[in-house]
């Protein structure tokens, strides 16, 4: 029988075991944490439960195609997909329903229907082009760009909108200020600069709000417990808190991994390891590591646990409060790599649809703010700046006093991340997007030099978020399925 290692249990390893174990493969997953799911884990304290990780959910149909009909679990279509904050009064409610969507923004920023209408439907097009080559294929096969469909993309090239930034074009597009911000935000879907990023990241968009974003109801920590459970079902064997220290490789050919205990041998290794660490440490590559290393990095995260006493209906699942100056916070954080005084502020509050997240009269609160990598910098300082500068912006806006409201707390910085998650630098996403061939840059799913080595995961293509990772790990079956024959 073959044996397969996958190196970390994110959602990209736990999706590939599922798929190699289902090939009849035999699958053992080495993870030097004491448990799985990567970032999609969750916090348990003082009687409040928190999705730690992501906390919305799309293309949900690439997940459940990895499960049994029993651990499929069900999930609810968001109404209200996010609640928008304005410094200068205006809220918005972001419906999924289009119609209902296109109706509040005709109603609160006088923007016809018509044109946010003609807008979705450019990113739907963005999507029509790109899907199968850039997400759910691997555009670094000869094969996979010599069919028709992939001549229509190249065809079509300018209606991906590449060569504007993501801003210029929501501008043209949609020229109100605060809706423009507002489609800027998609940015930060992959750690990226809407300043920069092309416009391609529109797609983004058709996403959400046409094809829909989702809550499990048990929360997003669900997704890692129902796939662990059939990835156990399917016989994969789980090595917690054992770190992989090197991938052993002779002749253009995996061998297998090296342990604190000694040699496991295999014939398939896939690496769910951002793409940084493995040329770092797993299989030394100073070329390799050197390119890496000249593409920006992601964006992080500062995230503060906040369990709160009293109920907020002012508040929804998902709220942002925007900055005053959305430039200037990206300038600080990608070129200053600093955080601003004045930062976009996002809720999420699970207990709002999972009341049992926290304890009656009470509420969980996911406040997150965007961060820049971890370079040094002196994080106690800006931790404790940035929680009072929170609090006042938050206090201001909803015009409530919540310093005393605040009954737990827990913090999570760009250093905890990279400890956590092994996320270089904390960079949730590995490379940013902010130039217009980062997608290209992308580190393949394979190696073309070495047979039987795979990878994963947020810091390959496709790229992070849990649709794009589920997508790396079907890829990477595709790839497999082709080497066994």
């Amino acid at each position: 029988m073959t044996q397969a290692i996958i190196i970390g249990s994110g959602i990209g390893g736990l999706a590939a075991s599922i798929r190699l174990a289902r090939r009849g493969i035999r699958v053992d997953v080495y993870e030097s944490a004491e448990n799985a799911g990567g970032k999609i884990s969750e916090r348990n304290f003082n009687g409040f439960r928190f999705d730690a990780g992501p906390s919305l959910l799309t293309l949900p149909e690439l997940l459940f195609e990895l499960l049994d009909d029993d651990l499929r679990f069900p999930v609810q279509k968001t109404k209200i997909i996010t609640k928008y904050f304005y410094p200068d009064g205006t809220q918005i409610l972001a419906f999924s329903d289009v119609e209902k969507l296109t109706a509040e923004i005709e109603e609160k920023l006088n923007v016809p229907a018509d044109k946010l209408n003609a807008y979705l439907r450019k990113a739907a097009t963005v999507y029509e082009l790109t899907s199968d080559l850039f997400i759910f294929g691997s555009f670094h096969r000869l094969k996979n760009l010599l069919n028709l469909k992939s001549l229509k993309t190249l065809l079509q090239f300018r209606k991906l909108h590449a060569f504007q930034s993501l801003h210029e074009f929501n501008t043209s597009e949609l020229g109100e200020k605060r809706l423009v911000q507002l489609f800027d935000r998609y940015a930060t879907y992959n750690g990226s600069n809407p300043y920069q990023t092309p416009a391609t990241l529109s797609v983004i968009s058709h996403l959400e709000h046409k094809l829909g974003a989702y809550l499990p109801e048990g929360g997003m920590f669900q997704i890692t417990e129902s796939l662990l459970k059939q990835a156990l079902r399917l016989g994969v064997k789980f090595h917690f808190g054992q770190a992989v220290r090197k991938v052993d490789v002779s002749n253009g050919k995996v061998n297998g991994i090296l342990l604190d205990s000694g040699f496991v041998p295999a014939d398939i290794v896939v690496s769910d390891v951002d793409i940084h660490s493995f040329y770092s440490s797993l299989l030394p590559d100073k070329k390799r590591l050197s390119k890496i290393k000249k593409e920006e990095r992601s964006s992080s995260a500062l995230i503060f646990y906040w369990g709160m006493k009293g109920n907020f209906p002012e508040l929804d699942i998902h709220n942002i409060f925007f900055s005053s100056d959305y430039k200037e916070e990206f300038r600080q954080l990608f070129q200053l790599n600093e955080v601003s005084n004045d930062p976009t502020v996002y809720i999420y509050i699970s207990s709002k649809y999972n009341p049992a997240d926290a304890p009656d009269g009470c509420e969980n609160w996911f406040v997150m703010i965007n961060a820049p990598a971890n370079v040094g910098q002196n994080w106690n300082e800006i931790i404790e700046r940035t929680r009072l500068n929170i609090l006042q912006k938050l206090e201001r806006m909803l015009g409530k006093q919540l310093k005393n409201c605040i009954a737990a707390e827990q913090i999570l910085s760009p250093p905890e991340i990279f400890k956590q998650t092994g996320s270089v630098n904390g960079s949730i996403y590995g490379s940013s997007s902010n130039s217009r061939y980062a997608s290209f840059n992308r580190h393949a799913n394979f190696r073309s030099d070495i047979d039987g080595l795979y990878f994963v995961g947020g810091s390959v293509h496709p790229g992070g978020g849990i649709p794009l990772c589920l997508s790396s790990a079907k890829i990477v079956d595709g790839l497999v399925k082709e080497y066994l024959k």
